[in-house]
């Protein structure tokens, strides 16, 4: 028997849509950003070099935990003797956040999956399983993926803090990598924080908000946050892609970093 558009409780319509309109814009160019995404950061993952250029440490390799650069490590190198690119140490966790959020899954669902691929239009699939199979059960591991996200937060922000440095490590300069920088974790914090599992977390499971002020005020916050999820989604992987790109152009001697005092 099959299941969805296609079950035997729905209308039979042939047609895979009547929508007159070009519904497919939308998923082909989630398609090709996401994508180009992906290829960007696999690469830069596998690198293992021009990540760090003093102060400015890449957020793709933060914290840099493996073999790394002199000054790149500021919290030690306890997995000195790991054979491949430090990155690969760290990504795992932003990007299992990423892989797994909410809104990501409509997105890539609709764009890779063609599940469905717009409102109104049919899947080309017979059978659906939803997330109770591998390997789209793993997305159930989101909320632990939030925490992680949060201390990976808590690293950018003092990434961004000692960005306000020079070369030397001399406190009360500023370039535009630092603004880069700020701007990035900014917008990292505000995907991170109006999270579905963070509205949850916060708010979730009570009976009465009444008996809990202070929780209903913070899920407010995060409520009212919420509703422009999915345009951090988008604006926070722009920007951290654009910030890793800054400093490997700096660290590869490509241009050199703008300094505004």
């Amino acid at each position: 028997m099959t299941t969805g558009v296609h079950g035997p409780t729905r209308a039979e319509i042939d047609e895979r849509t009547l929508r007159p309109d070009r519904w497919w814009l939308s998923p082909l160019a989630t398609f090709v950003v996401f994508s180009a995404f992906v290829v960007y950061a696999t690469v830069r993952a596998f690198m293992g070099r021009d990540y760090y250029a003093s102060p400015y440490l890449s957020p793709f390799y933060s914290p840099c935990l493996g073999d790394c650069v002199t000054g790149a490590s500021d919290f030690g190198q306890p997995f000195r003797a790991w054979p491949l690119s430090a990155a690969l140490l760290i990504l795992v966790f932003p990007l299992g956040f990423r892989m797994t959020c909410y809104y990501y899954r409509k997105a890539y669902y609709r764009a890779f999956w063609l599940s469905p691929p717009a409102c109104a239009v049919a899947e080309p699939k017979a059978k659906y399983t939803g997330e109770t199979r591998l390997p789209l059960l793993i997305q159930n591991a989101h909320r632990y993926f939030w925490y992680a996200a949060l201390l990976v937060g808590l690293v950018l922000s003092f990434d961004v803090v000692l960005a306000f440095r020079n070369e030397q490590h001399e406190w009360g300069h500023m370039g535009l990598g630092t603004l880069l920088m700020l701007i990035n974790v900014v917008l990292i914090w505000l995907y991170t924080l109006s999270c579905h599992s963070c509205r949850h977390t916060v708010g979730g499971r009570l009976r009465h908000f009444s008996k809990h002020p202070v929780r209903y005020k913070l899920w407010t916050w995060v409520s009212r946050l919420n509703q422009d999820h999915g345009r951090y989604a988008w604006y926070s992987l722009f920007s951290v892609a654009l910030v890793d790109l800054y400093i490997f152009l700096i660290a590869n001697g490509t241009i050199e970093d703008v300094k505004f005092f």
